[in-house]
């Protein structure tokens, strides 16, 4: 993959909490569309595309401190940066 295709793809993993290692505002600024089992979602906290897997709230439900608690849900995911239009290059598994 060449330094081109990096920037034109979102990484292949990433998470909107900023506690988490795999946080990155920059990439997250830029809109970052899911396809998760072949439907478009808005709900996702965190996605893995190589382990086929992403994180999404569990209801209203809160932790002691305060936070959301989330369910993973496993099946094939897919990427893509919505600033690059309809024809955007997907990061998928495979």
């Amino acid at each position: 993959m060449s330094d081109n295709d990096n920037q034109d793809t979102p990484p292949e993993r990433l998470s909107i909490d900023p506690r988490s290692e795999h946080f990155d505002a920059d990439v997250l600024q830029r809109g970052v569309g899911i396809r998760f089992k072949d439907r478009v979602r808005t709900d996702i906290e965190e996605y893995s595309i190589p382990e086929g897997w992403v994180r999404v709230q569990a209801g209203k439900t809160v932790d002691r401190k305060g936070r959301p608690l989330t369910i993973r849900l496993n099946g094939p995911v897919e990427a893509w940066f919505e600033d690059l239009g309809e024809n955007a290059p997907v990061a998928k598994a495979g």
